[in-house]
């Protein structure tokens, strides 16, 4: 199963953010620059953090931010946000975190499915180091692209 698309819209590269609550939301509004949900899904993204702590912090350097389907979900999206300082989300050992990855999805076995993808991608150590160094939006989808191939 592939990823959702990503198009350029979802990708942001060397964004500011002063904090977590920041980078998770620019990663919301990538996700809705795109097409993929409405405006206020980077609120609930946020609200997930709050309430389940830096779980989302899924491996050194890289979150995976992400909300219960919902109706401000239009279909499946991926977005991409590299930040040009790492922000602490506090998690024990897998800060601070310079990729952000927003996934929305439309049903709770899409979510499931995005998941194992991304894990699969992300199990090829010089994905997060390759994203966060990234020069633009082609080098961000030519290197999921890559390592998503690879990963099959």
């Amino acid at each position: 199963m592939p990823l959702p698309p990503l198009p350029d819209s979802a990708v942001t590269v060397g964004a500011h953010a002063s904090d977590w609550r920041d980078a998770v939301e620019l990663a919301g509004e990538a996700l809705t620059r795109s097409g993929a949900t409405e405006q206020g899904y980077g609120a609930r993204m946020i609200q997930v953090i709050e309430e389940f702590g830096a779980y989302i912090v899924i491996a050194p350097g890289l979150a995976l931010a992400h909300a219960r389907p919902g109706p401000d979900v239009h279909h499946d999206g991926l977005s991409v946000v590299t930040l040009d300082e790492p922000v602490v989300f506090g998690h024990p050992h897998n800060d601070p975190v310079s990729v952000v990855i927003g996934l929305a999805v439309s049903t709770p076995e899409g979510h499931v499915r995005s998941v194992a993808e991304l894990a699969n991608v992300f199990n090829d150590p010089d994905a997060i180091p390759a994203l966060a160094s990234a020069a633009d939006v082609a080098e961000v989808q030519r290197i999921l692209t890559l390592t998503e191939d690879a990963a099959r």
